[in-house]
């Protein structure tokens, strides 16, 4: 007779039977069981013999001891939470899953450092393997920690890297290229917040993370866990990480994130993953409706009055929030005033208090495909900071007098008010520059000021553009994905952004209120003590990376001449120009851009090489950029002849959150974008498309569809020969057939599956 299952019951792999035996003992840590009785007790169909051995695994990780012969318990000794309740009270169990904390529990406690070994901080930059990178100022390359040293450390975290005495060796006696080190502190956490699936007992919550660069889950204790139910998906926020030899850290659920998947949900995990809070704090939403929605007269007595000059706002036709505002005027004798107006952020953004704290946290504004995370509240960022027309409001400008050729004379900075008088997209605009003013537009009655004003700021902008070629700014002009949604986020369309003269003629007016403000920050300490201020740096590209692509580049048919820094920017915008009629080298620009230094901040100013700039700072966006609330703050206590500075090392500190804060929500950015790549076509599995090979890897061959901008991968095994990929990644050819694929050539494939968690889209030849 045929033994009856018992209801519920399931076999489990080797793995997931450690983890359920785990997760069993630590629910009962002061009772000891035999593998039989395990088995019976988390109901799989796994015959003792398989839970025996799954024991004396965890038994050698050191999770679960053997208290008698073939019975079995957890390692209370060895599992252990700091708990903020007394000892006595304890009665949690320690949650732990076993794949992932079997190599904590094996690690030994980092040695004192020896005599003569180096230690050095830096920033975590984490792979796919758990193995990172460590980048630090110290150090001219980056520092690699495998896996089993990483002691902990996320992504992003700050961290004390002790460096191998010499770099461990590769079978053939070949040294590694990089240092390697050991990470034996952590300074401070890049994220405290994670999205996962929250599992509840009677006793203790467990959250299991989605981030596979997390490699612990979390205790929750039962009051932390709020409304959420088990199977759920949450945001947690760590409240103890518990560092330490078989620690794990404690969290407490912030928010509850029910059903999973859809647009809403991924979203939502890419902000938290980023570190990104979704909204606002209490505290700091009650602030900022406290503020008051009126300017007072005093308040406008103590500014430079603009409401009777003519105003108005340039930006895309979706911006919800408005920093920044154009003005001008006809002086007598011809000359040109031209204001470059910016929200007043720091006038209701006052140091320390909540909402300052916050947006300091924050630093930026995240701008992902269908939807933004703002840095600042919405009262403050759509509504009393936002430049919206027919409204006063306050801002703190710039303002240049110029020549009737485009020669800026005169410069003033202070803080002032405003009326915009018009409201335009960029669309719009460009119908003026065009002569195609819609009526809509050209029946106003202000349209004579609005099209003569439009036509010489971009006279003046061209003027500034063509100065600033020649000093050497390179124009890079990648092509930037942009998408139509339906109301539930499913994209319908997606197309490459059009940029005309008038993005660029606002831009061109911002790039001089940067200039300007930095070059008169840095004179301030010209004749005595540096006035320290918050610079936007941009480093000379690294000549090893640049040769690389310059090679690659005449491989593709286009010699470039790369042995100065001038000599780079010409080129480079000699290739941009190429570019525009050869489809095939615009595969180059990001590559070239690749070669390039990151821009950050800092108080220690180098230039902006990529710009052409010797001073430049960032001004022009208070409302998504905590940058340029640091420059207001200091430019304002140095306006009128006074002087101040500020401590430069706390300043250079914040200058690195901020940079580092920028970098994750571009991640964030970009990362939405493939997925909106991806889900867009998800819906056209089956079509036939032209692309354009971008890329070579071993597997096989990238393919980038114009349309889009996605890229999906061409697997070599789907292809009916044995490929060989040549030296420099730039062809393959057939092993029989001796066919061969280029980069830069242009093929069809057919779409055969999308991975929307991955974000990865699979292609074969349409042949």
């Amino acid at each position: 007779m045929t033994k009856k299952k018992k209801t519920g019951s399931r076999k489990l792999s080797a793995q997931h039977l450690q983890i359920e035996i785990l997760r069993f003992l630590l629910a009962h840590p002061h009772k000891n069981f035999s593998p039989r009785q395990i088995t019976e007790q988390i109901r799989v169909e796994n015959n003792k013999d398989s839970a025996e051995h799954a024991l004396r695994q965890l038994v050698e990780a050191g999770s679960v001891a053997e208290i008698s012969e073939n019975k079995f318990g957890v390692a209370l000794d060895r599992l252990t939470i700091k708990s903020p309740e007394p000892a006595e009270k304890e009665e949690h169990p320690q949650p732990v899953r076993a794949e992932r904390v079997t190599p904590l529990l094996k690690r030994q406690q980092p040695e004192k450092k020896p005599a003569g070994r180096k230690i050095v901080e830096g920033r975590v930059d984490m792979t796919r393997t758990g193995a990172a990178y460590i980048v630090s100022e110290l150090m001219d390359t980056d520092v690699y920690i495998p896996s089993k040293y990483m002691n902990s450390a996320l992504n992003g975290d700050i961290v004390k890297v002790l460096l191998f005495s010499a770099p461990p060796r590769r079978s053939g006696s070949q040294p590694m290229r990089k240092p390697e080190g050991e990470i034996i502190e952590i300074l401070k956490r890049a994220n405290e917040f994670f999205i996962g699936t929250l599992r509840k007992s009677r006793k203790y919550g467990l959250f299991l993370p989605d981030n596979p660069n997390m490699p612990v889950d979390v205790y929750i204790p039962l009051d932390a866990c709020g409304e959420a139910r088990d199977g759920e998906k949450v945001v947690i926020r760590i409240t103890d990480w518990q560092e330490g030899k078989g620690r794990v850290p404690i969290g407490k659920v912030t928010q509850v994130l029910g059903d999973v998947g859809g647009n809403n949900f991924e979203m939502q995990k890419i902000l938290i993953n980023q570190g990104f809070e979704l909204s606002h704090s209490e505290e700091a939403e009650a602030e900022a409706d406290r503020i008051p929605d009126t300017i007072s007269e005093q308040e406008i007595a103590l500014r430079r009055d603009f409401r009777d000059i003519l105003t108005f706002t340039i930006d895309p036709e979706d911006a919800k929030d408005f920093d920044d505002a154009l003005s001008i005027r006809e002086l007598e004798g011809g000359n040109l005033e031209i204001g470059v107006h910016i929200a007043d952020v720091t006038h209701y953004l006052k140091p320390d208090s909540e909402l300052d704290r916050a947006a300091y946290q924050r630093s930026t504004s995240v701008y992902l495909v269908d939807r933004v995370c703002p840095m600042l509240p919405e009262k403050l960022s759509n509504h009393l900071c936002s430049l919206v027309p027919h409204q006063d409001r306050l801002t703190f400008s710039a303002v240049f007098e110029f020549s009737p050729k485009g020669k800026v004379l005169k410069r003033w900075f202070g803080k002032t008010i405003i009326h915009s008088a018009h409201r335009f997209a960029y669309e719009q605009a460009q119908t003026i520059l065009e002569n195609k003013a819609h009526e809509d537009l050209s029946e106003l009655p202000i349209f004579p000021q609005l099209d003569w004003a439009v036509k010489t700021l971009d006279r003046i902008a061209k003027v500034m553009r063509k100065e600033r070629q020649k000093n050497g700014a390179i124009g890079f002009e990648t092509d930037e994905v942009r998408f139509k949604l339906a109301p539930d986020g499913t994209p319908l369309e997606a197309y490459v952004k059009d940029r005309k003269e008038a993005h660029l003629l606002i831009e061109d007016f911002m790039l001089l209120a940067n200039k300007e403000v930095a070059l008169f920050m840095d004179n301030k300490g010209k004749d005595q003590q540096e006035v320290p201020f918050v610079y936007r740096i941009h480093d000379l590209p690294d000549m090893s990376k640049v040769a690389d692509f310059a090679r690659f580049a005449a491989e593709l048919g286009h010699p470039l001449k790369v042995d100065t820094p001038r000599q780079i920017a010409q080129s480079f915008n000699d290739l941009m120009l190429a570019a525009r009629k050869d489809e095939r080298l615009k595969l180059l620009e990001p590559l070239a851009i690749r070669t390039m230094a990151k821009a950050v901040y800092s108080t220690n100013n180098i230039g902006h090489y990529g710009l052409g700039f010797s001073h430049y700072s960032h001004f022009t966006s208070p409302i998504r950029r905590y940058s340029d609330v640091l420059a207001h703050r200091i430019l304002e206590r140095n306006l009128e002849g006074r002087t101040y500075r500020i401590d430069k090392s706390k300043l250079e500190e914040q200058c690195k959150h901020v940079s580092n804060q920028e970098r994750k929500a571009a991640d964030a950015e970009r990362e939405s974008i493939k997925y909106k790549q991806a889900e867009f076509i998800r819906s056209r599995i089956g079509e036939v498309f032209e692309g354009i090979i971008s890329g070579i890897i071993d597997r096989g061959f990238f393919v980038e569809l114009p349309e889009s901008k996605a890229e999906g991968l061409v697997d070599f095994r789907y292809l009916d020969d044995t490929y060989i990929v040549e030296e420099g990644n730039l062809r393959v050819t057939g092993r029989r057939s001796k066919r061969q694929f280029k980069m830069g050539d242009r093929i069809n494939v057919i779409v055969t599956a999308v991975d929307l968690q991955k974000r990865q889209i699979e292609m074969e030849l349409a042949e």
